[in-house]
C-alpha cells in the first residue's frame, strides 16, 4: 500500500512539475554558414562527364550484335519443373547452357533476371518461396557454366504469373517455369 501512495505521488509530481518554459537559444548565424560551406564543398567536388556515342553502353551493344534485346530474349527458351520440385534435369540444363552461350555472346552487355514462377497448387507464401528456389537452381547452373553472379537477378513471382489459366495438368505444367528476362 506504501508503495503504490509513493509511486503515485512521485508520478503526480512529474506530471504537474513539466518542462521548462524557457525557449532554447540557437545561433543561426554560426550554423547557416558552417552548411554552406558543406554544400559548398560537396558542389565544388561534383564533375561533369559527357558520354560520346563511341563510349555509350547501349550503342556498343549494338555494335557488338545485329540482334536486338527483344530478339535475344526470343532465343532464350523457359525452364520448366515437374510438381513442388525446384532441380535441374538433363533437359533443363541443356537450356541452361544454351542460355550461357548467349548471355556469353550476344548478350554480353545485359543483365540476366530470372523470373521464378509456380502453378496454383499451394499457399501462396510457398509458391513465392518455391519460385524463388526454382530461380536461384537456374542461376547456381548459369554460374556454373561461366557467367558472372553479378550479372543475374532473381525473382519469384508465385503464382500470380501464369501463361495458361485452364485447369489441366498440362496447363499447371506450363506455369512451372523459369523465365529469362534481358535486362540492359
Amino acid at each position: 500500500m506504501k508503495s503504490i501512495v509513493l509511486s503515485s505521488v512521485v508520478t503526480a509530481l512529474l506530471v504537474f512539475s513539466g518542462c521548462s518554459s524557457k525557449e532554447p537559444v540557437v545561433d543561426t548565424d554560426s550554423n547557416k554558414t558552417a552548411v554552406e560551406e558543406v554544400v559548398a564543398q560537396e558542389v565544388a567536388t561534383v564533375e561533369t562527364e559527357t558520354v560520346t556515342a563511341e563510349n555509350s553502353m547501349v550503342n556498343s551493344s549494338a555494335s557488338n550484335s545485329n540482334l536486338s534485346m527483344s530478339d535475344i530474349e526470343g532465343q532464350l527458351s523457359s525452364v520448366y519443373f515437374a510438381f513442388d520440385k525446384f532441380d535441374l534435369d538433363s533437359d533443363t540444363q541443356s537450356k541452361i547452357s544454351t542460355a550461357a552461350e548467349l548471355s556469353k555472346s550476344s548478350a554480353s552487355n545485359y543483365n540476366v533476371k530470372l523470373e521464378g514462377n509456380c502453378d496454383e497448387w499451394g499457399s501462396d507464401e510457398y509458391n513465392f518461396a518455391l519460385g524463388l528456389k526454382r530461380a536461384d537452381a537456374v542461376k547456381k547452373a548459369l554460374v556454373a557454366e561461366g557467367i558472372d553472379s553479378s550479372r543475374i537477378s532473381m525473382v519469384s513471382y508465385g503464382e500470380s504469373n501464369p501463361t495458361c489459366s485452364d485447369k489441366t495438368s498440362e496447363c499447371y505444367a506450363k506455369n512451372r517455369r523459369v523465365d529469362f528476362k534481358l535486362l540492359p
